[in-house]
């Protein structure tokens, strides 16, 4: 039997055990509409149920030695080197990835379990001063139940990311992915995790729709809610957290810059911003959404960019050898048709792309934006790269700052200019000489404004930060004297 056969999984949610669903969802291939099996979805007494079993079961968990914690992470992380293919054909067909992104993808959550294997055994405290005659320490104990709610557009790194640090950390995870990507974001974490041996009822699969995720928040076993979406929900959920005084990570959306400074090399900045902009049809958080240009290469840079766009072919990434695959849903290929015809309609100019194509939309380039057009304004998630110009670093800083949102920036041309850009501008992330798109197991991540929280993911201090409770502890050699 594959890990991934159906017979496990299909019109089921895993809580405490493989049970049957009383509400369904189809599991469907973007590219062709065609359905490769049911997933079972939580109903919300289902998401209440789970989490007053996984308070119980977290406490033994938390409790088991941290050499065995850690031993779960690294099989968990051997496994997905042993079942990579079979995995990466779901992040194909599922989610509608090229196979080089899907790669890349099983790649990141094989890492992320490997480095969270050194959470269970990582320093997890300080020792004091005090000016009484005693101990002091301040250690990090387990938050409890995590709830994590994932994406669709990288739905196994994006629920992993959270999932792996929370278990190793001694926590219990509720985990709701996308029903659009309730195997790759979902049944591959939970089949992974029971073959890599963690104890039942320690993590709970329960795809479902917003009132499962709003079970989910409310549920008082859960004390930790780790979300990655839109920043409307997100600001949603921030708000219910509060009103129940927990915890919300909140990785939300971004519309990153690019800039491209004078003297820079125009054929690498090019492609560099193609990467930034196209990969995985522009549907990720940290796409490259605004191109800003130096006046002095704007013409050549924006040619060579609506080069790469129109060499770039699109279609079904299972069956062809494309680079951009299909955009998730009908309803978002729409949208993205809608921000370009509404950004011509305004005054841009198409110098590439513009154009659905079967499930897909053609890499596009806008030029001759103002910006307060939709194209410059709007988180797109399409493969839509729209480019402006500026003529100083002062300049520059103004319209990179301009944006609701603060994830990503990535600047290419002179390390000194860049440097002197880079402290001017609020950002969760800045890469020099990078595009936009980047990620590894042991960095934080995070934005800040509109984009989110700061960085509440990755690397053992921001994952013990975002998955831990500090608790502080004395210890005197005898009772003590009080003057009651």
């Amino acid at each position: 039997m594959s890990l991934l056969d159906s017979d496990v999984w299909s019109k089921k949610f895993l809580s405490d055990g493989w049970k049957d669903a009383a509400h369904e969802h189809p599991v469907t291939e973007p590219a062709t509409g065609d359905r490769l099996g049911t997933v079972g979805l939580a109903a919300p007494d289902d998401v209440a149920r789970a989490a007053a079993r996984a308070a119980e079961a977290q406490r033994t968990w938390a409790a088991t030695p941290p050499q065995e914690r850690a031993a779960v992470l690294r099989r968990a992380g051997d496994l997905f080197t042993e079942h990579a293919d079979e995995i990466e054909d779901w992040l194909v067909r599922e989610a509608g990835s090229v196979r080089a992104k899907a790669a890349f993808e099983v790649r990141l959550a094989l890492g992320e379990c490997f480095e969270c294997a050194a959470l269970p055994t990582h320093p997890q405290g300080e020792v004091l001063t005090s000016d009484d005659d005693r101990w002091s320490f301040a250690r990090r104990r387990p938050a409890g139940v995590v709830g994590v709610i994932a994406p669709f557009n990288f739905p196994l790194i994006l629920g992993l990311r959270s999932v792996a640090p929370a278990l190793a950390l001694g926590n219990a995870v509720l985990l709701k992915p996308d029903p659009r990507t309730a195997v790759s974001g979902g049944v591959v974490i939970a089949r992974i995790f029971e073959e890599a041996g963690l104890p039942s009822g320690v993590l709970h699969l329960l795809p479902g729709d917003g009132s499962a995720g709003q079970a989910l928040v409310e549920a008082p076993e859960v004390r930790v809610i780790s979300f990655t979406g839109s920043t409307p929900v997100g600001r949603a959920i921030g708000e219910q957290a509060g009103r129940l005084l927990k915890r919300a990570h909140l990785e939300l959306g971004g519309n990153n810059a690019l800039v491209v400074l004078p003297g820079a090399d125009v054929q690498k900045a090019a492609s560099a911003g193609a990467f930034g902009s196209y990969l995985h049809q522009g549907q990720i958080c940290m796409t490259t959404g605004r191109h800003i240009v130096h006046e002095s290469l704007l013409d050549e840079y924006t040619a060579a960019l609506a080069a790469k766009a129109e060499a770039l072919p699109v279609g079904d990434p299972a069956r062809e050898d494309v680079a951009l695959g299909p955009i998730i849903d009908r309803r978002q290929l729409e949208r993205v048709h809608g921000i370009v015809t509404d950004s011509v309609a305004a005054g841009a100019t198409l110098a590439a792309g513009g154009e659905i194509v079967g499930a897909g939309y053609r890499a596009t380039v806008l030029t001759g934006l103002t910006t307060d057009m939709p194209a410059w304004r709007e988180e797109i998630f399409g493969p839509v790269a729209p480019v402006i110009g500026f003529a100083t670093l002062d300049e520059a800083a103004k319209i990179v700052d301009d944006c609701e949102y603060g994830l990503s920036v990535g600047i290419l041309g002179d390390v000194g200019a860049a440097m002197k850009l880079a402290d001017r501008i609020e950002s969760g992330k800045v890469h020099i000489n990078e595009q936009t798109v980047g990620d590894e197991p042991n960095v934080p991540f995070g934005g800040v404004k509109a984009s989110g929280t700061g960085s509440r993911f990755g690397g053992a201090a921001a994952n013990i930060e975002a998955f831990t409770e500090t608790q502080w502890v004395t210890v005197r050699p005898d009772i003590a004297d009080y003057p009651y």
